[in-house]
């Protein structure tokens, strides 16, 4: 099993009365940026993610957004260039670059294959559509994101495996020159984890592809519904889905005692947390998402990723209550909202004690053969953020290990997503285990 370290890298030093006064973090004013403070936060995350190797930690992941202090990687390829020259063993994977809106997929793959030559190759490479708002970020219509990033993501690997020089005439992009001098150093290329939050499109897309598919925090019952639409349409390209095409990533805070730990998980619904990524307006444009993803995020009454739920479809629709803030009332209930998430099993705060027998439950559950823990946001310490990254790898990861080899969750790299052959006709296996979901009280 792949164990593995994430952070948003935010930008720890906005008031939040900012935040809630703009509904969201994307579009806060940058007058309200200290270049100090935040190239301060940038060397110290990049000494973080190089602390994580150092506690054994499998994976360093990292992701992108842009104009949104919720995440100071705007420009990850850079961040992840710094680490694959720094770092000697964790691998590296990029969850992931936003393949319809840098709008140069041949400059993308010149850059993560120079990533994947310096790092010898321990990059692991993703890609996403790319949240709502970074449609208008980089002036990229929503209408044709998916199509944009299916064009991009077959034109790199062309670019990769295709010897050169030869011309590209697509629909979006067109080069008269393809003929990258960098190559991978992983032959054909480097491996491909794909993230994702309910899109039915985007699952049956890496079962296709046979690419590894990352929830990002998504409730347990629907995931293990996404989970076996996955392995039904892996079954109907030959192949048995196993732990190897599945990763989960969960916010997750530990400390010395229960209560320092609920005091840091705070920092989950600072300024109204993930589902305060951004507007309605931004969070959804019109075309962005297919009416089969927008029929599952109805039904769900909140995610923990990007401010993707029922109540922002329905804000969209309807428009939200405007007027004075009430900042107490406003914190009441992100408080409660934070104990729900607790409740619901995406969000994971305690003791390494505490901890353990809930992640056991989603390993058992999801069946997953990689697990990323995604570290406290808003504005927690550096000393806090590392007691929690220590007491995760020394106390949690051995006891996950161990039990992965128990219930038998081989990760990529034991067992290569789609290798695992189905004969046609033949009926697939579970990929699930929905039993401690009715002890629990999930649906």
């Amino acid at each position: 099993m792949q164990l593995g370290y994430f952070t948003e890298r935010p930008y720890r030093w906005l008031p939040e009365e900012e935040i809630l006064k703009n509904g969201a973090f994307f579009a806060v004013s940058n007058k309200l940026y200290d270049r100090e403070k935040a190239a301060d936060d940038y060397h110290y995350y990049l000494d973080e993610n190089c602390y994580a190797e150092d506690l054994g930690f499998d994976v360093v992941a990292l992701n992108e957004h842009h104009g949104n202090p919720i995440c100071m990687g705007s420009v990850m390829n850079i961040e992840a260039a710094v680490l694959a020259y720094r770092t000697k063993r964790v691998r590296l994977v990029l969850i992931g670059n936003p393949l319809p809106v840098i709008k140069h997929p041949l400059r993308m793959a010149e850059e993560l294959a120079e990533i994947d030559l310096i790092s010898r190759g321990r990059l692991v490479t993703g890609w996403v559509r790319a949240a709502g708002s970074e449609q208008f970020f980089n002036n990229a219509n929503p209408a044709y994101n998916r199509e944009m990033f299916n064009e991009a993501h077959d034109f790199i690997v062309q670019a990769w495996t295709r010897p050169g020089p030869w011309r590209y005439e697509g629909k979006h992009f067109h080069y008269r020159h393809v003929n990258p001098w960098a190559l991978p150093y992983q032959k054909p290329h480097p491996p491909m984890w794909i993230p994702g939050t309910l899109s039915p499109e985007t699952v049956q897309w890496c079962a296709e592809h046979r690419y590894p598919y990352i929830g990002l925090g998504t409730p347990l019952g629907p995931t293990c519904d996404l989970w076996d639409f996955y392995a039904d349409e892996a079954a109907k390209h030959g192949y048995q889905a196993g732990p190897e095409n599945f990763g989960y990533m969960i916010a997750t805070v530990l400390a010395e005692t229960e209560e320092k730990a609920q005091t840091l998980a705070e920092g989950f619904v600072y300024g109204g947390g993930q589902n305060a990524f951004s507007a309605p307006e931004f969070t959804m444009p019109p075309g962005y998402n297919s009416k089969a993803a927008i029929r599952i995020l109805a039904k769900q009454q909140t995610s923990a990723w990007l401010g993707i739920s029922g109540e922002k479809v329905r804000e969209q629709m309807h428009g939200s209550d405007a007027g004075a803030i009430d900042f107490t009332e406003v914190r009441r209930k992100l408080h409660a909202a934070l104990l729900r998430g607790q409740q619901n099993m995406q969000v994971l705060a305690g003791t390494p004690q505490t901890i353990i027998p809930k992640i056991k439950t989603i390993m058992s559950v999801l069946r997953t053969g990689i697990f990323i823990i995604l570290s406290i946001q808003g504005p927690v310490g550096d000393d806090d953020r590392r007691t929690s990254m220590r007491l995760f790898a020394q106390e949690v990861i051995p006891e996950l290990k161990a039990y992965a080899k128990e219930i038998d969750l081989r990760d990529p790299f034991e067992r290569s997503p789609g290798s695992v052959k189905l004969a046609a006709g033949a009926k697939r296996a579970a990929v699930v285990d929905r039993g401690p979901l009715a002890a629990l009280g999930f649906k």
